[in-house]
């Protein structure tokens, strides 16, 4: 599909702003109800032209509302939105020309898949003739073409889903906004539709705007990554600058599984818990109270041996082991330490003995992977 043309018109009344080089820009969006509740509070960010964007967080932290008040469904209290140059703020849903795709799809129950799909068409005066090629074209590109004449009790959640997702992608939007969009979905089918949507994202080079509190989704799916919480961005960046450099406690815990342990500071980039010193990157932290965390998968397991051999290029600890579960792609141990408990994930292998319960083993890990943060 290529976009039209004809998209420009609709907000030919709002005010351009040429020194912005981004496509989406938020700058200090804040939502209030009341006196004394922010649903989103002075959120600015920008979005490059072709790229999609993960909101990301728990529920209540304002990504929804958020999204909303880009779809404008809700206006903002304060602050401006910004797309390809243009202020929008005040612009009515009808002419921000975006495609929403709900948690719910949303779909006409009444109306067969290729009527819902055409109605966001004929809503914007599309010629008649030219209305069941873009329909089929659509269908076609969310494989769903064959599925033209049934209604949508007929098909399964990730039919429907699919039919949303060509309801908002054939009217051509310059933005395509994802609310939730899987979590109806099974594992199986959650797993098949993040793949599909980037796929069509990155073949039509739409920009995107994905809501989610799945951090699987957002850092699969997603070129940037803006974690949320209390109505504010904690952080933004690539997938792996938030996977691999958290800037901050809540971040490190919510993407993703971590260890996390009350330390305190012993020099430069070394923490103490307990008797024991580590060796860390501590994010400058030098004072008060931290904590370090250190992912499941990132602590390798080797059978008991004086530690004295192992490199000191890597931290190290006997443990022994109290519980073990195996998820099948993985084996979750829980290993008791003289200074902590510590949680680790290990890939199963047919040719690799899994350690029993009781069993004395090394954990070993490295500096760069044991991050250090202010605590709450």
């Amino acid at each position: 599909m290529t976009n039209s043309s004809g998209t420009t018109g609709s907000v030919a009344n709002a005010a351009a702003d040429p020194s912005s080089s981004s496509f989406l820009r938020l700058d200090r969006i804040t939502k209030s109800y009341g006196n004394s509740f922010n649903a989103v509070s002075d959120l600015s960010l920008e979005l490059e032209k072709g790229k999609m964007l993960a909101l990301l967080g728990p529920s209540g932290c304002g990504k929804t509302t958020a999204l909303r008040m880009i779809a404008g469904l809700l206006p903002p209290t304060s602050g401006t939105i910004h797309v390809a140059g243009t202020n929008i703020t005040k612009l009515p849903p009808h002419k921000r020309d975006m495609g929403l795709v709900f948690q719910n799809y949303a779909l006409f129950p009444h109306m067969s898949v290729a009527k819902n799909v055409a109605f966001g068409l004929k809503m914007r005066g599309v010629s008649k003739t030219s209305i069941p090629d873009r329909v089929i074209q659509a269908l076609e590109l969310v494989r769903m073409a064959k599925y033209a004449d049934r209604k949508p009790r007929e098909l399964s959640g990730g039919q429907q889903q699919r039919v949303s997702l060509a309801r908002a992608l054939v009217i051509e939007p310059r933005l395509l906004l994802l609310d939730e969009p899987l979590s109806n979905l099974d594992a199986k089918l959650r797993d098949e539709m993040r793949v599909e949507i980037r796929e069509i994202q990155q073949r039509l080079g739409i920009t995107a705007v994905l809501v989610t509190h799945d951090q699987v989704e957002a850092l699969t799916m997603c070129d940037r990554v803006a974690v949320m919480n209390s109505g504010q961005i904690m952080q933004i960046g690539s997938p792996t600058e938030i996977y691999e450099n958290p800037s901050s406690l809540f971040v490190s815990d919510f993407v993703g599984r971590s260890n996390a342990i009350d330390c305190e500071y012993a020099g430069p980039d070394l923490v103490r818990i307990k008797e024991t010193t580590f060796r860390v990157h501590t994010n400058e932290e030098t004072s008060g109270p931290l904590t370090a965390t250190i992912r499941p998968h990132r602590i390798k397991l080797t059978p008991k041996r004086d530690t004295e051999l192992v490199s000191s290029a890597v931290n190290r600890i006997l443990g022994r082991v109290e519980r073990v579960s195996y998820i099948g792609d993985i084996v979750e141990y829980t290993i008791a330490t003289p200074v902590m408990t510590l949680q680790v994930e290990s890939p199963t292998s047919a040719n690799v003995v899994q350690y029993a319960i009781g069993e004395e083993i090394m954990c070993e890990w490295f500096p760069q992977d044991m991050h250090v943060f202010r605590r709450a």
